[in-house]
């Protein structure tokens, strides 16, 4: 159920034109992270605010503008006090004001249709599902993608980290994925670094020319605007103001995907996106994917998107493929408790890759 769309006046007294530069914060970055947060639309004159949205929401947003301005107020003849991303996080936080109960289509109903604008032109979603990770990528700190190739997840969640930047939501787009071979050996590589990895993300680079263009992504690289890198290098990182991007997740080891988890800073957002019938691991590893799936079902702040064969958007015999091995697949699937009880994340995504089971465990 969808609460009505109200707007709410607000005044910030004494007005202050440095005073409410700091609450803004630069290019009104406080302002977009209380928009996305609270799923609320905001505009201001000077002093002068309209909140939009639902009336407890918009009402907390007005109760944390007042909250953060009498922040701004310097003390003792000292400098007015700079408001940052981290501060408006722990304000939100503070108010406990998203512990309440909302449907994921209240964060992007506002009359806002759900798509996602870059410079090549307006990307929209084709199928429901697609269309419900489009919006829970606007809403929610992390979203899984989840589901087989051609479905649109690498692809979407790009846009978003592109349309992100455009809308200066974020100041950079870090692009990974762990450096597993696909069944077979490669071998020594030549080269540095950069021309060692490029080949496993070939995708992601293919995904940004395709939006931004050639130069411009190159630019983008040299200033590390951009930055793509195999996930073993994000130990020890913390990634605030960033579009955060983990493709083929399915290949991260437990211990990986738990790393990648907790390098998430302020302001920041992360996709992940994996298909759990193509884990290319060795037969002895666990996937860090499957293993998220099990642990954080249900975690305020996350959420899991599942595709199917009706999601993709390839040639049409993509769909047919992935139609015939999910029919083989469930022929040789014992009938079990797990698989009668589709309700949570976990035994949705076990009742479609049980098979990949044996390979996982196997000694």
């Amino acid at each position: 159920m969808t609460s009505a769309v109200t707007t709410l006046e607000l005044e910030l007294h004494p007005a202050n034109g440095q005073r409410l530069a700091s609450l803004c914060g630069p290019f009104d970055d406080n302002i977009k992270q209380l928009e996305r947060r609270l799923g609320i639309g905001i505009n201001y004159r000077n002093e002068h605010f309209t909140l939009i949205g639902p009336a407890y929401l918009i009402k907390a947003g007005a109760n944390l503008l007042q909250d953060l301005y009498v922040d701004t107020q310097p003390v003792r003849g000292q400098e007015i006090p700079d408001i940052t991303p981290d501060i408006v996080h722990l304000a939100i936080k503070s108010s406990q004001v998203l512990e309440q109960d909302t449907a994921p289509s209240e964060g992007y109903q506002y009359g806002k249709e759900v798509t996602i604008k870059t410079k090549r032109g307006l990307i929209k979603p084709r199928t429901p599902n697609q269309a419900h990770y489009v919006a829970h990528i606007q809403t929610h700190d992390i979203t899984f993608g989840i589901g087989p190739a051609g479905t649109g997840k690498t692809y979407l969640a790009v846009a978003a980290a592109v349309d992100a930047l455009e809308r200066q939501e974020v100041r950079r787009i870090l692009l990974t994925r762990p450096a597993v071979e696909a069944g077979e050996k490669l071998g020594f590589l030549p080269g540095d670094l950069s021309q060692k990895v490029d080949p496993y993300l070939r995708p992601l680079y293919d995904a940004l020319f395709e939006m931004l263009g050639f130069e411009q992504v190159e630019k983008l690289l040299e200033r590390n605007i951009i930055e793509v890198a195999p996930l073993a290098y994000m130990r020890g990182r913390t990634l605030n103001d960033a579009f955060i991007i983990l493709d083929e997740s399915q290949n991260t080891t437990v211990e990986q995907m738990k790393m990648f988890l907790t390098r998430i800073g302020f302001n920041s957002r992360a996709v992940i996106t994996g298909d759990i019938t193509q884990i290319d691991l060795p037969r002895n590893a666990k996937s860090g994917l499957r293993h998220a799936i099990e642990v954080l079902n249900g975690v305020e702040g996350l959420s899991f998107d599942f595709f199917h064969a009706e999601d993709v958007v390839r040639h049409p015999v993509v769909a047919r493929i992935v139609r015939a091995y999910e029919a083989f697949d469930n022929q040789q699937l014992p009938v079990s408790p797990v698989n009668a009880s589709p309700h949570s994340a976990r035994n949705a995504v076990t009742s479609q890759t049980d098979t990949t089971n044996n390979n996982e465990t196997a000694p």
